[in-house]
């Protein structure tokens, strides 16, 4: 239970309850406190840092590699798929302009999709889409050859098991540890409380606002905004929101490492990059998306060895490597790959989540939208 201090002083008055510290979370504060300076804005989380992925992904600030986005045009309108690259063009440029490359310890080193000679079948059929996607990017992204191929740095990079390369010349790559110490910093200079350590159990309804249930004590807030993304079926069981893993190893330092940028293998079910002159590795749950749906932060012995393997036989095939760390994150994925902005069936509670693995790039616009709607919210 609370002390009277501790009640008062921390948790009387909430106007807005945001609950994840994550990249859409600390953003949704700070874009609440700039419309509405003199409200009391609040952010939990149940972690000492932000618990789902936001600090656990591999740090690609990309919009989708040439097979990613021919398989969600097989599944979506080409209206939709191309309203999804610009949402996440578009966040990465915002995200720049409000932290600055610096800050986000940005690279513009480009990225690549790796294809094996089992997958001749898959990079044909990209290669032959190259050019009209190409067509419908250039309004989004700038340029006229967002994508080319590049298998010739094959050698330089000294791929194995790789018989062809694609180049995305747009892909960057950021420190996303960096991103959240600067969203931090900001939500804290912004006078916005948060309370790490603090995992909400249930929200549930109260005359004029939201009572908010942990696993000691409750609180009130007069709005509630959960921005837990591959959580937020947790609290809110009516989303269709789906809980997915993803594994990640990091090597040790490797000397005269010649593999630079983002990569992207299998569809985009594996992904790696260099961090300085460390290899990162991650990826894998298609082989078993039963067992990555769920919310557990662990590894698996299944999926640590693909990513193990995956490493010496194609990216690091004549280097000697060793493995540093190795953890996880959980995203939030959907059928539809559009995110869920939206009220819930609890009154004065709103919900901001489903970024389907692209929560870099996605997740401040996904917070500006959700301050837009709760401000449609507060003038009805």
């Amino acid at each position: 239970m609370l002390s009277y201090w501790e009640r008062n002083s921390f948790f009387t008055g909430i106007d807005y309850c945001i609950v994840g510290a994550g990249i859409v979370g600390l953003h949704t504060a700070l874009f609440l406190k700039k419309q509405y300076p003199s409200k009391h804005i609040v952010v939990v989380e149940r972690g000492a840092l932000p618990y789902g992925a936001s600090t656990r992904n591999a740090g690609f600030a990309c919009f989708g590699s040439v097979s990613e986005l021919l398989e969600d045009l097989k599944n979506n309108s080409e209206a939709e798929v191309l309203n999804l690259v610009e949402m996440r063009w578009n966040g990465l440029q915002k995200l720049i302009k409000l932290h600055g490359e610096s800050a986000l310890g940005l690279e513009k080193h480009g990225g690549y999709e790796l294809f094996s000679p089992a997958d001749t079948v898959l990079y044909e059929e990209c290669m032959g889409q190259v050019t009209y996607l190409n067509k419908q990017l250039k309004s989004v992204i700038g340029v006229s050859e967002v994508f080319k191929e590049s298998s010739a740095k094959i050698k330089e990079f000294g791929f194995g098991n790789t018989s062809h390369l694609i180049w995305n010349q747009s892909e960057a790559q950021l420190d996303t540890g960096k991103l959240m110490q600067q969203l931090i910093a900001r939500v804290q200079q912004a006078a916005i409380p948060i309370y790490f350590g603090l995992p909400i159990t249930k929200l549930a309804p109260k005359k004029d606002g939201v009572s908010i249930h942990t696993a000691d004590f409750e609180i009130d807030a007069k709005v509630v905004a959960v921005t837990t993304n591959g959580f937020a079926s947790q609290l809110l069981p009516e989303m269709e929101i789906q809980p997915a893993r993803a594994q990640v190893l990091i090597t040790k330092p490797i000397e005269n490492l010649a593999i630079e940028g983002t990569f992207h293998y299998d569809k985009g079910y594996y992904y790696f990059r260099n961090v300085g002159d460390r290899i990162l590795v991650g990826g894998g749950r298609n082989t078993d998306f039963e067992g990555e749906n769920t919310y557990d932060i662990a590894l698996t012995s299944n999926i640590q060895n693909q990513l193990d393997e995956l490493l010496k036989t194609t990216l690091l095939p004549s280097t000697n490597f060793e493995i540093d760390m190795r953890w996880s994150g959980i995203m939030g994925m959907g059928a539809v790959k559009s995110p869920v902005i939206s009220a819930t069936s609890i009154p004065n509670v709103f919900v901001a989540a489903r970024c389907n693995g692209m929560g870099v790039a996605i997740g401040i616009q996904v917070a500006a939208d959700l301050v837009q709607l709760l401000l449609k919210q507060a003038a009805d």
